[in-house]
């Protein structure tokens, strides 16, 4: 019996998951927990599993659809079998909203010669709803063809299962230069009028086929060097996209300030060679800089609670306990784990559970529930170089700490002689509406205290 797979909520906090690939076509057979698709949330990529054991009769999205949770994603069955019937009991409406049939590996009901091949009335203004001998034509191909004023019939062949017309033929067509309704029933051709990108209008008809203009030249500069030469155009989408929207909500919604300072960090240098030659029992040799600050910096949010807090819909909420983000370059983009309950672990602990996450979130396998919640967040670029940059807050949260490089410092020392120390960068960004400058400060003067004695600091 077939049975619809839904896409599963992968997360309590996600609403909607981004196709990237299908890894299976229709009419393969795929097995219990086998992999349906790589999908990406706003936060993480990840793999779908199938709750059925069957043949995949029908495949309902397309790489690239945003497709909601718990909408029907394909249909499992014995091979052969009709997919409809499944798809009806479950209320499918197509995945605009639309009645539609499922694009299956059954033959397409072929529509007679003298009507279109989908229930969509002609009209003078309307495009025909069907490609030339193709097996119908989707709701969206449909949609963009009328907003475009593109004759639908200017598509020879759909890509889609039997030669269905589907949305990025008609996107092909338009690339090509389309056909307005009134030229194509005069028989033109896309790439032969007048209009923009040679799309053929009302006007060329009737007009005899200029003779073919010659090629324009490429421009070139001195040297006979193409311009502007080779590019790349990349859709900003998925988490790139995700991330853009919050970066630019968080500037226009925020009274954002930057704050620096710098500590001494021989203490910190000292410790990080004493941890990492003790004995690998203690579970402590692995821990790093970068650990070190967090854990100073949890220890600062948790005095100042003015800073661990959110900042939403006009009411302000601090939080006695932190839960740390942690700003982690992966290789799709920008993701923030949170250690949760950081201030009551022990320095083992958060390191421990600081790497674990960094490295789920690197793999793509990271919860997306364990990228939300955080009360404070750290960014850490100073494995990078940088000694100063100004992060985005991670709205509704109200502070956010940016770990500078640590850098070598000219100093006068009390002989009166000239020498030189390392030092650490600290870049604080805090929500003005909330925190002032003299609180952005104490925070600071904090920080500086539990760095420059951090053997002190990590046994409180």
């Amino acid at each position: 019996m077939a049975t619809v797979v839904v896409m599963p909520q992968l997360g309590n906090s996600v609403e909607s998951c981004l196709i990237i690939s299908w890894q299976v076509k229709v009419g393969d057979e795929v097995a219990v927990d086998g992999v349906l698709c790589e999908v990406e949330t706003d936060k993480a990529s990840m793999e779908v599993p199938s709750t059925e054991a069957g043949t995949v009769l029908a495949i309902l999205w397309d790489e690239g659809d945003d497709v909601p949770v718990k909408e029907p994603l394909v249909v499992v069955g014995a091979a052969g079998e009709d997919p409809q019937p499944a798809l009806d009991a479950a209320g499918w409406k197509g995945k605009d909203g639309e009645a539609e049939e499922a694009e299956s590996a059954a033959a397409p009901v072929e529509a007679p010669a003298d009507e279109p091949a989908t229930s969509a009335p002609a009209s003078s203004d309307q495009p025909q709803a069907a490609g030339s001998g193709n097996a119908g034509t989707s709701p969206r191909a449909r949609n963009l063809a009328s907003s475009s004023n593109i004759d639908i019939n200017a598509v020879p062949q759909g890509s889609g299962p039997g030669g269905r017309v589907i949305e990025r033929d008609v996107q092909a067509v338009l690339a090509a230069g389309g056909t307005t309704l009134a030229a194509a029933r005069a028989g033109a051709l896309p790439g032969q009028g007048t209009g923009l990108g040679g799309r053929v209008a009302t006007a060329d008809l009737g007009k005899e086929a200029p003779a073919e203009a010659p090629q324009a030249a490429p421009f070139l500069t001195s040297g006979a060097r193409e311009y502007p030469g080779p590019s790349t155009a990349t859709p900003v989408k998925g988490i790139r996209k995700v991330i853009a929207e919050r970066m630019m909500h968080s500037l226009a919604s925020s009274a954002q300030l930057t704050y620096t300072s710098t500590a001494k960090a021989a203490g910190l240098l000292s410790l990080r060679k004493k941890l990492k030659g003790s004995p690998e029992e203690l579970g402590l040799n692995k821990v790093t800089i970068g650990d070190l600050v967090g854990f100073a910096a949890v220890k600062a949010a948790a005095k100042n609670t003015n800073h661990n807090g959110h900042l939403e819909d006009g009411v302000f909420t601090t939080f006695e306990n932190v839960h740390l983000g942690m700003a982690v370059d992966t290789p799709r983009g920008l993701l923030v784990p949170t250690v949760r309950n950081a201030s009551q672990m022990s320095l083992r602990e958060f390191s421990t559970t600081s790497k674990d996450l960094a490295f789920q979130a690197i793999d793509g396998k990271i919860n997306p529930d364990l990228l939300a919640g955080a009360t404070f967040t750290v960014s850490n670029l100073g494995g990078f170089g940088i000694e100063s940059f100004t992060p985005l807050l991670n709205v509704p949260q109200v502070a956010i700490l940016g770990v500078d490089a640590i850098f070598p410092r000219a100093v006068i020392n009390d002989d009166g002689t000239v020498g030189a120390e390392q030092r650490i960068g600290f870049s604080l960004t805090a929500d003005h509406r909330v925190i002032d400058g003299a609180d952005a400060a104490r925070f600071l003067q904090d920080l500086v205290r539990y760095i420059e004695n951090i053997d002190i600091t990590v046994l409180g």
